[in-house]
């Protein structure tokens, strides 16, 4: 089946030239596909994971293992979406770590983290737990541009669940 451009076409939300390879920090929020409510329920104000959550944290965390170049800061995961803050150290382009990536994504880019994270997530969550479980198709992601930023985002982050 080929692809119809006039009907079906992506437009890139990321910012046209800039390398989201390069280090700084990046606020992420990822939704699951049709906002289902899949990873736990939020209680007196807190979220409480349930096996499905669980498996999301712990990928989440194993994420720095990986790639020692990434670290993690602030995250929250919610009944049907994940806010999280990824920052790319300094010396990441010095990094040749082996990382399977798409041929349109960039190597060490949010893009092929993201995209390995989703993937190996999903092929969890399936196995295990949740055989239709998907993640929405994009992911939504904002360059921290300073401290104030960064400050910002870590009090959303946290007061995320009391908004629910």
């Amino acid at each position: 089946m080929s692809c119809n451009p006039h009907k079906h076409h992506r437009r890139s939300i990321r910012l046209k030239e800039y390398d989201y390879s390069q280090p700084g920090g990046y606020y992420i929020t990822i939704c699951t596909q049709n906002r289902e409510m899949l990873f736990g329920d939020i209680e007196k104000g807190k979220m409480i994971l349930n096996e499905i959550g669980k498996i999301v944290k712990n990928y989440w965390l194993k994420i720095p293992d990986l790639r020692s170049y990434i670290e993690l800061d602030e995250f929250i995961i919610m009944p049907n979406h994940f806010h999280g803050i990824m920052i790319i150290k300094e010396n990441s382009n010095n990094v040749r770590a082996t990382e399977s990536v798409a041929p349109t994504l960039k190597a060490h880019s949010i893009g092929s983290i993201l995209g390995q994270f989703k993937s190996t997530t999903t092929k969890e969550i399936q196995k295990t737990l949740i055989p239709h479980f998907k993640w929405q198709r994009n992911y939504y992601e904002h360059i921290i541009r300073d401290e104030p930023d960064l400050n910002r985002i870590r009090r959303y982050i946290k007061e995320n669940p009391l908004k629910w």
